[in-house]
């Protein structure tokens, strides 16, 4: 496995869990907040080729303060715009290990993803 890179905002419960079990787990990772690190149309647009819509989080209070006709019309290019002005649109987190991106966090999940 290359370089692991893990996306998401610093004070998101899951993602300090998610770095919490990295850590423990002796992976090696880098931290990129999308908040302060930002985050570019070509990322946003590959993540949404790969991942489709799922990317973005509509259990969030980001989604949650769209307006009506904005959540109802959502395709693939209207998201790319929506998290480059909201990347807290973004499920987090949002962990890339070179040859997949995978969202959320589950245990199981990165165990599994880590050969553990």
């Amino acid at each position: 496995m290359g370089n692991i890179t893990l996306y998401g905002i610093k004070n998101c419960d899951t993602v300090k869990k998610a770095r919490r079990w990295l850590d423990d787990n002796a992976i090696a990772y880098r931290f990129h907040d999308v908040r302060t690190d930002g985050i570019s149309r070509a990322q946003v647009e590959q993540w949404l080729d790969e991942l489709g819509l799922a990317l973005v989080n509509k259990r969030s209070t980001s989604w949650k303060a769209l307006d009506e006709t904005t959540r109802a019309g959502l395709t693939s290019d209207k998201a790319a715009d929506l998290v480059l002005e909201q990347p807290t649109l973004i499920k987090r987190p949002l962990l890339d290990i070179g040859e997949s991106r995978h969202l959320g966090f589950k245990p199981a999940d990165y165990q599994h993803l880590f050969n553990l």
